[in-house]
């Protein structure tokens, strides 16, 4: 294994610090917030509609194997400023587009979570010479595109979502505000993904929970045959914010995908990283879709103390009302502090057994991608 594609370890991430900065499109800014700064390929993480990017907070350690990791907060949302007028989809691209050749990007990975899914489909289907794509928890099914559907989808959805994305989530929608919020729905729900997707070219990862609503099994084998080039998969016990409870596995697919994507490998060799066998690594190769187990996508178990749930919930304080007076210092500082506490939470396990400890949440990040590890991926069922 080259130094490039090493898996990240607790050690390699204890001493990064978060960047925030501020990118300027046109008459609204985008806020960028960055771990690493060394390698040649970033991955860029656009989070949802009303949501922050420390929806990634514990996928984004695991990413950083090629490069920096860039996550966005996006005009009118996390305590960005608002726009004079509402934005579309493709306005969002293109503000997406701008930080990409601000920040001197050369074929980042993008990676879109729900209405995130669709800036980044957008932008790729614009910009050919992009040649990664990650599509989480894509919408809009567009079998249920009306509101009481998505609204009673979301809910169920959400049944199924850990505490901590809840509580997330409030936070992040305080910081929105209904007004924004409301605004920039009807247009999500309008967009037509489905009409983008034959136009992609780039490899495409496609990523959806088990019990995801918003997200059924069809309408990911539907935007199967859309894609030019796709590979699907499904993590078992996951719902709609996937790459939270079970970012170890979903930063697994995404730096194998970007080392090598799936859909171009051949029958025997696709997909062996994270494939049990032949069967399944042909599966993912033809952009069939396949199931990862829940115990081995989950993220780790690791033991906290006192002092750093306090520092966790110091953090999370300091982060949001830096972001309501849009402060990037403190804003960089808060992110800091609590990804030290994330790192250090997981470095206090040491070398207790799955099951040990308190799971803190937002730990095991500084686990999950370091790329492949086949040794510790049991079989997957395909569903």
């Amino acid at each position: 294994m080259s130094p490039a594609s090493r898996p990240a370890s607790a050690a390699d991430l204890a001493g990064q610090r978060v960047q925030v900065r501020y990118i300027r499109h046109g008459e609204v800014r985008a806020r960028v917030s960055t771990i690493g700064a060394d390698g040649d390929r970033a991955f860029v993480l656009v989070a949802g509609i009303g949501v922050a990017s420390n929806y990634y907070e514990n996928l984004a350690p695991g990413l950083g194997e090629f490069g920096p990791v860039h996550a966005l907060d996006l005009p009118g949302f996390a305590g960005v400023p608002y726009p004079k007028r509402p934005m579309s989809i493709q306005r969002y691209a293109a503000v997406v587009g701008t930080v990409i050749d601000e920040l001197g990007l050369a074929d980042p990975v993008l990676v879109g979570h729900s209405m995130g899914t669709q800036v980044v489909a957008e932008l790729a289907s614009q910009r050919p010479e992009l040649s990664t794509l990650v599509l989480i928890g894509p919408v809009t099914n567009p079998r249920e595109r009306s509101l009481p559907k998505l609204a009673f989808r979301f809910l169920e959805s959400s049944t199924h979502e850990p505490f901590r994305v809840a509580m997330l989530a409030v936070g992040a929608y305080l910081l929105c505000g209904f007004r924004w919020f409301s605004a920039v729905l009807p247009r999500m729900m309008r967009y037509r993904i489905e009409d983008v997707l034959p136009r992609i070219q780039a490899h495409t990862l496609v990523i959806r929970g088990e019990h995801d609503s918003l997200v059924p099994r069809s309408w990911l084998r539907e935007m199967a045959g859309l894609l030019p080039r796709a590979s699907t998969w499904e993590i078992e016990g996951a719902a709609h914010s996937v790459m939270y409870d079970h970012a170890k596995g979903v930063a697994e697919l995404c730096v194998d995908h970007a080392r090598e994507p799936f859909d171009t490998r051949s029958a025997e060799g696709a997909g062996q990283d994270l494939a049990a066998d032949a069967a399944d690594a042909a599966d993912a190769a033809a952009g069939k879709l396949v199931q990862v187990a829940d115990e081995e996508a989950r993220n780790r178990k690791v033991r906290v103390t006192p002092r750093l749930v306090a520092q966790v919930l110091r953090s999370r304080w300091n982060e949001f009302f830096a972001s309501a007076a849009n402060r990037p210092r403190a804003i960089a500082e808060a992110k800091t502090e609590h990804f030290q506490a994330q790192v250090e939470a997981f470095r206090g396990a040491g070398a207790e057994p799955d099951g040990a400890g308190a799971e803190s949440g937002a730990e095991s990040g500084a686990e999950a991608g370091g790329g492949s590890q086949a040794e510790e991926r049991g079989s997957q069922d395909r569903a």
